[in-house]
């Protein structure tokens, strides 16, 4: 992991302009030409292709650095695949909560088939370092197969119990709407690597929101924004 020197060494902005500009595009409704409008208004001049070349670096890095204090979600989770368009195609964003609503993962893929399903499953379990106790899903058969075939790859895997429920995994149809609601004012992503880190750099943002980090050690407490991640970069 890059050193916070070394992370923003020979930038020709601040660090916190840069992120600024990139936790702001992240979180609200604002295009890159917001942004640079709102900056120029601050005796700043940038053009939108640099807040575009910030998000493509930094995001990575950013998520890295936060997740070092993610909290482990629940171990029910819901798991359900919304639709992104890139480059008028639609791809699949594979998405899973918890029953509180907490964010497990997510995964963005070009089909909607087997292979997809245990790819971001392996990448699932994974990230939270155990297997779930329940994974409710919609009554697509690829993804019951996809779960079957990967739990059953691991020796308590027959502990993960499936099920299908229209009515639970409404948790997880309500939580894609602050994704989707983000991603509506892009106008259509152009291309699938740079739209993985931009959707990633959104879900960093939503968990953020949803309080999935403990940040105690770091006193933040009754810290601003920036301060907050300013600790969380260089710790």
């Amino acid at each position: 992991m890059l050193s916070m020197d070394d992370l923003f060494k020979g930038r020709h902005f601040d660090r916190e302009i840069i992120i600024l500009c990139v936790r702001w595009y992240l979180r609200f409704k604002l295009s890159f030409r917001d942004l640079v409008e709102m900056m120029a208004e601050r005796g700043m001049s940038l053009a939108h292709t640099t807040i575009m070349r910030w998000i493509q670096r930094d995001v990575p890095e950013f998520e890295k650095r936060w997740n070092r204090f993610a909290c482990r979600a629940g171990a029910s989770w819901r798991v359900d695949e919304s639709y992104v368009k890139i480059k008028g195609r639609w791809t699949y964003l594979y998405r899973a909560v918890d029953k509180q609503g907490k964010t497990v993962d997510f995964l963005l893929r070009a089909k909607r088939d087997v292979a997809a399903a245990k790819a971001f499953f392996r990448r699932a379990f994974k990230s939270q370092g155990r297997l779930p106790r329940a994974i409710t899903l919609d009554g697509y058969q690829a993804s019951h197969r996809a779960a079957r075939e990967i739990l059953g790859e691991h020796h308590r895997g027959k502990r993960t119990k499936i099920r299908s429920s229209k009515y639970l995994n409404n948790l997880i149809e309500q939580d894609h709407r602050s994704i989707k609601l983000r991603l509506g004012p892009m106008l259509g992503l152009k291309r699938f690597r740079s739209a993985s880190i931009t959707i990633a750099g959104i879900e960093l943002m939503h968990r953020i929101r949803k309080g999935q980090f403990k940040l105690a050690k770091l006193l933040v407490k009754g810290k601003t924004a920036p301060e907050i991640w300013n600790a969380v970069l260089a710790a």
